[in-house]
């Protein structure tokens, strides 16, 4: 799949583990503020086209989570995940011809995160219910 930011400095293509089925969110400090939906792909299967360095980077608490933002636009496109550093989570808005707007997304409790508590727990679901066009 060809993605990239919203000014376009940064492009990349990347082959996803599962799709967009892996879709999902977290509910981290982080996460909660971004609002992304990230699909999974392994950290090797990313390929930067064009503005590789333009790209900043973003670490936060045990810093070992990398998330990487375009200095032009400010959009998030990326992170390495600290609950698995060979995966990488892309911004699921960042991918020609894919929408974050799905009927319903698995959100993480990124709030007690594995790496700390010893498994994974989910926090919820997120819903969008498109409106119906009443014209």
């Amino acid at each position: 799949m060809h993605g990239s930011c919203h000014c376009g400095a940064v492009r990349f293509t990347v082959t996803l583990s599962d799709g967009i089925a892996s879709a999902r969110r977290c509910d981290c400090s982080l996460c909660a503020r971004r609002g992304a939906v990230a699909v999974s792909a392994a950290k090797d299967d990313i390929t930067y086209t064009a503005g590789r360095d333009n790209l900043t980077l973003y670490q936060f608490n045990t810093k070992v989570a990398e998330h990487y933002f375009c200095k032009t636009c400010g959009i998030y496109t990326h992170h390495r995940r600290r609950s698995n550093p060979n995966e990488i989570g892309i911004n699921l808005a960042c991918l020609d011809g894919q929408t974050p707007f799905l009927s319903a997304v698995l959100v993480h409790d990124g709030q007690n995160h594995p790496k700390d508590i010893g498994k994974n727990r989910d926090a919820g679901i997120l819903r969008f219910d498109p409106m119906e066009d009443t014209e």
